[in-house]
């Protein structure tokens, strides 16, 4: 282990804190248990990751009604485990579902699950099937995660026969800003210490970082190269200056989403590269919302609070409810509209 003057964090406490992200009746996988860039890297080689990562990028196929519009809504993971009983996810199909958009069959988490369900929501919120309008526009849903890509929504509990890792695993270790983003445990752990709680990253964890991010484009471009021509809208609804976002846009959508286009690591300049990079025009993903979005939805959450715009920035950061501000109404307003164009 590097010699930093650091206090190690117990990985064995990290996996307790893990554990109750995960809902019953799912359990955590503490084998994807992934605190850093460097775990990672290293989850890529780990059976049920490399398994499902070669399910999505070349033995699954969506099974799709007919429609005139079939949109690919691709949605962020969440620390909540499965996604559909995040705050995030149930404030975006709940607004989905308002808008006219049901589910085709029975798809159902868990009836555990379901008793859990607050009041506000409709039970159909926790449906994993497809979503249709009845006019002829099908939502196809799907998670970015890392380290899996790309989650299908039909597949968060089951693939193939066996339980999907995208209920089992915790991943945190690519948020560098949360400054815990780290494993002391590892003989390649850089990172210095910068209070009792928090560390900066060093080269090897910036290192990790860029592969795995680009890794994660790679994958993520190869199954929408493959399966993108279903649809006829390719749709990431991702936070504006997170890792999904980053995963996805090209170098030269980078700048007006205030992006970066590489880390400086060591003097040198290491790219990011996302999945529209590798994606030809016609296939690329667009992403939602837009900073001018954002900044719109402000405006608007400052009258719905009846406070100035500068005191809304608690509020607009958690979505309203400890979530992001995908699930604020302000910014599901956004996502509608493109839906219904």
């Amino acid at each position: 282990m590097a010699q930093n003057s650091v206090t190690v964090i117990d990985r064995a406490q990290r996996v307790k804190e893990s554990a109750l992200k995960i809902q019953s009746p799912f359990q955590l996988d503490e084998s994807l248990c992934l605190y850093s860039p460097q775990d990672n890297v290293d989850s890529l080689a780990h059976p049920r990751i490399a398994d499902w990562i070669d399910f999505v990028s070349e033995r699954y196929l969506p099974v799709l009604p007919e429609a005139k519009k079939r949109i690919l809504l691709l949605m962020p993971c969440t620390k909540t485990k499965p996604y559909p009983f995040s705050g995030e996810h149930k404030s975006i199909n709940q607004r989905l579902l308002e808008t006219g958009f049901k589910p085709i069959e029975r798809v159902d988490l868990p009836q555990e699950l379901q008793a859990k369900l607050e009041k506000q929501y409709d039970t159909g919120v926790l449906n994993l099937s497809v979503l249709s309008d009845g006019k002829g526009t099908i939502i196809h849903r799907m998670v970015i995660s890392e380290p899996m890509a790309l989650v299908p929504y039909e597949h968060i509990a089951a693939y193939e026969g066996k339980p999907s890792p995208a209920t089992a695993y915790d991943d945190p270790g690519l948020f560098e800003s949360r400054g815990n983003a780290v494993s002391p445990w590892r003989e390649d752990f850089s990172a210095e210490q910068v209070s009792a709680t928090r560390w900066r990253w060093g080269d090897q964890e910036k290192l990790g970082y860029v592969a795995m991010h680009n890794a994660m484009a790679e994958i993520l471009a190869k199954a929408i190269g493959r399966i993108g021509p279903l649809y006829t809208d390719r749709i990431a609804w991702v936070a504006p200056g997170l890792t999904h976002r980053s995963f996805v846009l090209g170098k030269a959508e980078r700048a007006s989403h205030n992006v970066p286009s590489f880390r400086r690591i060591d003097g040198r300049n290491h790219a990011l590269i996302g999945a529209n990079d590798h994606l030809p025009a016609d296939l690329r993903i667009e992403c939602l919302p837009s900073t001018a979005d954002c900044k719109d939805a402000i405006i608007r959450l400052a009258a719905r609070l009846n406070t100035d715009v500068s005191r809304v920035g608690g509020t607009y950061s958690r979505g309203g409810a400890n979530a992001t501000p995908l699930a604020l109404p302000e910014l599901l307003d956004t996502l509608v509209a493109r839906l219904g164009q």
